[in-house]
């Protein structure tokens, strides 16, 4: 085992990749080359088809047949002048990946040969199966059809040979079996909200766009190694390795100098990357070792997940050629950090504004303060739907672990912004304000983009975080698709600007000034959400405390958690405002609590096999040899001398018999656990029991896994350890 590891070391640093050809042009030159974005359009469309496709994404009208049968002409001939020889329809089931099944550009010539084609009914519609697919029992598997339909505002682009068409995914009979088409509902829902509001304070806003710009958190892991670990092969984690004697204590690989082997890996994540026009910006070490991340510039939030997910699979893709497997997993490595992937959103309207940042006179700064508050009453009122977005399997063992947000959701704001939020409180704005109060009002309201330029501190312990013009949700894990954390936070924003204005408008309605009347359901908001305000250290235990006594929930239970979203007030939110009807709702979250279960069950397997065939025959192996030798001192020396020598070698022997007999019968009790929750009938139990009596189990058999890492003969031990997974440069 050590000559392997020390030639796959030895290959590891004389295997740095040159035959990879990097643009040595300007990125401008060649960036989105491998999009059909506007520019394309224009020069493969008629002006006709140009308009259809440009009106169907800024203001969401619908391509009709005659138009896409020539938006399909034009992608067609643009596609297979750039080598592509096939098109595939691609999207985001409920699985955490994306899907595609691709076609070529063939039919049968007249000549009996075949010639290119490619039709608008293509290019619009598709039908996948859709039992193969997670539904929570949407649909069966004798119910197959399932259909596929172009989403124009995401534009197409060249996956290697192939014209990748961006598309929502629903069943026969309508429902959404996907990630996209709930976000666009969401996305079109605060729309309409937000403009509504913004009407208060500009007539010129016709439309409300909500931004993302993600951070994905990643591990390089050499491919060797990664080969020889069957947990991080199977599960994404290490299901068991003893902490290395140094890993991140020092705080030397943050930001450090990137290593050569990974800065190339990135350099040609990069390059693919701004061919399919994702804007990708920063790269950088993060805190573990072999931690790394990529970042963009803020894009349109459906086009940015899309981005997101296409960015996923470059990377995985790319880091084989680099001789890498990347771990997305949030927790790979017990002890260390694991991986987030922090989604900043904010809303910013057609006139190029960003009501998350304040502006230059008090009616702008008005603006801000409404949609800031308004967000923390959304965020307050639905914080177990916000938990229940990002708390999956992988996400709990990360959250709450002192080195990401904890499983309370609050708000912080930074001291200023808090500071103007309690001067609004303790303004009299529930009657006819006095001139002088209004002057005073507007004066402090007109010195925000003052006070929030230079004093808004950042906190890296909190959950949803206000960071100068926007919010980061740093809650959402790096395995996960952002529209699952996008649906809840868009739907509860545009929700809650609708019972603003509405209150707003009643007030009005009583002959209350606009300001004024904006200023009392303030207020009240102010009040009312002021427990989810928090700037404060999140991991503190004195945290958890108060959090309990002004009603914050701390769930970091997966089952319990997703329960959230059946609650009857969580399906009249979906259901009101169009993002889901009970079946979607009720299928989506029985996926989830079926991913929950079999994330949980192949852990237990993979953990009992390593367990049973490598862990317990290398320790009793070594046992041998320590009895050998005990047998081979009793013949040789006296008998004071032997037990002089003996003492330390039985002890030994004794003690990796113990840890043998424990996971011996721990793998034992916790096969016959998983055997008792599998024939649990109700999905929701089957979940709780997993929790409660399998999962413990992986912990408790990898105690004494890692210690018999610790005594067992390096030379022996079967599998890569922590020192060498995490150093690999």
């Amino acid at each position: 085992m050590a000559q392997f590891r020390f030639k796959a070391l030895e290959e590891v640093l004389n295997r740095i990749p040159d035959e990879f050809i990097r643009e040595e042009n300007l990125v401008s030159d060649y960036y989105g080359m491998m999009v059909f974005d506007k520019a394309k359009m224009k020069k493969y469309l008629s002006r006709e088809a140009y308009k259809a496709v440009t009106d169907a994404i800024e203001k969401g009208t619908i391509v009709d047949r005659k138009m896409a049968d020539q938006v399909a002409q034009g992608m067609k001939a643009w596609a297979i002048e750039n080598g592509a020889t096939h098109y595939t329809h691609w999207f985001h089931p409920l699985t955490d990946g994306t899907a595609e099944k691709h076609d070529a550009f063939i039919v049968h010539g007249a000549d009996g040969g075949v010639i290119e084609s490619f039709s608008g009914n293509l290019l619009s519609q598709q039908e996948p199966d859709a039992s193969s697919f997670p539904s929570g029992g949407i649909r069966q598997t004798f119910e197959a059809r399932g259909y596929t339909a172009w989403d124009p505002t995401s534009p197409a682009f060249i996956s290697e040979t192939t014209l990748t068409i961006p598309t929502i995914f629903i069943s026969f009979t309508g429902e959404a079996l996907d990630y996209k088409t709930p976000l666009l509902r969401a996305l079109n829902v605060v729309n309409k909200a937000a403009t509504d509001v913004c009407h208060y304070f500009d007539k010129n806003v016709t439309s409300v766009q909500a931004n993302l710009g993600w951070e994905q958190e990643y591990f390089l892991i050499d491919e060797a190694l990664y080969m020889a670990r069957p947990d991080l092969v199977l599960t994404g984690r290490t299901l068991m390795g003893h902490s290395s004697s140094k890993d991140q204590q020092l705080d030397d690989h943050y930001f450090s100098s990137i290593p050569t082997r990974a800065n190339r890996f990135m350099q040609d994540v990069e390059n693919e990357a701004y061919k399919l026009g994702i804007p990708v910006k920063t790269r950088h070490n993060e805190v573990a070792p072999n931690q790394f991340e990529f970042a963009p510039i803020y894009e349109e939030a459906n086009l940015a997940n899309d981005h997101n997910q296409l960015m996923m699979d470059i990377m995985q893709k790319i880091a084989r050629r680099h001789k890498f497997r990347i771990l997305f997993h949030e927790k790979p490595f017990a002890g260390i950090n694991g991986s987030g992937k922090h989604n900043n959103w904010s809303l910013e309207t057609n006139t190029g504004v960003n009501v998350y940042k304040p502006g230059k006179n008090p009616k702008s700064n008005l603006q801000f303060l409404t949609f800031v508050i308004n967000t923390l009453q959304a965020v307050y009122e639905g914080q177990d739907l916000l938990r229940a977005s990002i708390l999956t399997a992988s996400n709990s063992h990360r959250l709450g672990a002192n080195e990401a947000p904890p499983s309370i959701l609050s708000v912080f704001l930074g001291t200023e912004v808090s500071k103007m939020l309690d001067l609004m409180e303790e303004a009299v704005v529930d009657r006819k304000m006095t001139p002088d109060e209004k002057t005073a009002l507007k004066l402090n309201i007109g010195r925000i983009p003052e006070i929030i330029l230079d004093n808004t501190d950042r906190n890296r312990t909190s959950p949803f975080a206000f960071t100068g013009n926007r919010f980061e949700f740093r809650a959402v894990g790096s395995t996960a698709n952002n529209a699952s954390a996008l649906i809840v936070l868009n739907t509860l924003v545009a929700s809650q600007l609708k019972k603003f204005k509405v209150a707003v408008d009643k007030l009005i309605e009583k002959d209350v000034k606009k300001d004024e009347a904006i200023f009392q359901v303030l207020k009240g908001l102010i009040i009312s959400s002021k427990p989810i305000r928090f700037n404060g250290d999140g991991y503190s235990e004195e945290w958890v405390k108060e959090a309990a006594k002004r009603g914050l929930t701390n769930v970091r239970n997966v089952p319990e958690s997703l329960a959230a979203y059946m609650r009857p007030e969580s399906k009249e939110l979906f259901e009101t405002l169009g993002i889901f009807n009970e079946s979607e709702l009720r299928g989506r979250v029985e996926v989830e609590y079926e991913k929950f279960i079999m994330k949980i069950q192949i852990e237990s397997r993979v953990l009992a096999d390593i367990a049973i065939n490598h862990i317990v025959p290398t320790a009793v192996e070594y046992q041998t040899m320590l009895l050998e030798n005990v047998k081979n001192l009793k013949a040789v020396f006296s008998e004071k001398e032997f037990n002089s020598l003996a003492e330390g070698r039985l002890e030994l022997i004794r003690e990796v018999g113990k840890h043998v007999s424990v996971i011996k019968l721990k793998r034992k009790e916790m096969t016959n656990a998983r055997a008792e929750a599998n024939v649990i009938e109700d999905l929701i139990e089957k979940a709780k029991a997993y929790d409660s009596t399998v999962r413990p189990f992986l912990e408790e058999i990898r105690g004494h896994i890692d210690k018999l890492e610790l005594i067992v003969d390096n030379e022996k031990w079967p599998l890569p350890k922590y020192r060498e997974l995490l150093f690999v440069r």
